[in-house]
Order: structure tokens, then sequence, then C-alpha cells
């Protein structure tokens, strides 16, 4: 037998989720997940319990999208884990965020549709604006964590066999690893 799941949230304790369980309840909510924490936050405990608790057929009820997700990138992966179980969403205060109705279905997909477009353009000017900065010099990456002396030097040693890399690696406060990585000169 199918459920109707609410999630209420609120970002801090001095705020009360009264008015959300009440909406929440009188929309048929038969169970509720309820939590204080900043949206912001990928860790949330009562979400990801709800999520897990999902079957074909449940639907999800929220007050208002920004209870249940801070971003349309977040909300998308919500609802792609909602869709994922065969469940639907539906948004009290946001009549096109809801799935159980084609017109919901569409504007999510456009939605959708929109963010990834939208992530293609990011990715695209990312790009561009390496290859620009390439062209002017520019050295992308981590700096070294050893000047050049410091690393000619740890290299002579290593290769020296003397010392361990370990012990090499102390003496510069770094890992082992970065001192193995080193080019023999």
């Amino acid at each position: 037998m199918p459920f109707t799941y609410g999630y209420a949230r609120v970002s801090t304790d001095g705020q009360t989720l009264d008015a959300q369980v009440a909406q929440l309840e009188a929309a048929g909510a038969s169970r509720l997940f309820k939590e204080k924490v900043s949206g912001a936050k990928r860790d949330r405990v009562q979400l990801d319990k709800m999520l897990g608790t999902l079957n074909a057929g449940d639907v999800v009820i929220v007050t208002r999208l920004d209870r249940l997700a801070r971003s349309t990138r977040d909300l998308l992966n919500i609802l792609g884990v909602v869709a994922d179980k065969g469940a639907a969403f539906r948004s009290l205060g946001d009549d096109w965020a809801d799935t159980t109705t084609a017109h919901g279905r569409l504007m999510l997909t456009v939605l959708g549709g929109l963010a990834e477009f939208e992530r293609e353009l990011i990715r695209s000017r990312t790009g561009e604006g390496r290859a620009r900065a390439k062209a002017r010099g520019v050295k992308l990456g981590r700096r070294f964590k050893l000047t050049p002396h410091q690393r000619e030097e740890a290299a002579r040693r290593r290769d020296a066999g003397e010392e361990s890399m370990t012990e090499i690696a102390r003496s510069y406060n770094v890992s082992h690893s970065t001192i193995s990585r080193l080019r023999a000169r």
C-alpha cells in the first residue's frame, strides 16, 4: 500500500516546524520526517531516512521547494532518487512541482534540461578560460611543495640510497610519496 510522506525542515533551532507539520498533515501525509538543519548541508539524516524508506507508488510532499533543496542541482538530484524508487513528488506551495501530474512532470523535465544545459555552458566556459590561461603561460594545478633546489637535493639524497624516502620526507615536512615522485636529475 503506497504511503504519503511529508518532509519538514527549518534551518535553526530557533525556528518551529509547527506550520509545516500542520500543512503536511492537512495534505494527507501519513508519516512525517522533520529536522532542524541547514538546507545547505548535504548530510540531512531525516531526508536520507525518508528517501531510503520510499517504495513504488509512494508520494513525497513538502510545503515549499526551498524546504527540500537549496539549489536546482540539489533538487534534481533528490527528485532523481524519488523517481528511481518509483515514487512521486509534490510541493504544496509550487503547483508546477508535482510529478503526480503530466504538467508537473513536464515542468520538472524542462527544468532538468535547463540545468544540464547550464552545466554544459559552465564546462565549456571553464575549458575556454583554461586554454586562454595556458596560452598566457599560466601554470595550472597545485604549486610544488618543495622549491626547485629542495627537489633537486631530495632527489639526489633519494637516489644516493643513504636515507629512506620517509626520512627524507620528514626533513622537508612532506609525505614520502612526494619524494618518490621526484624525477632524478
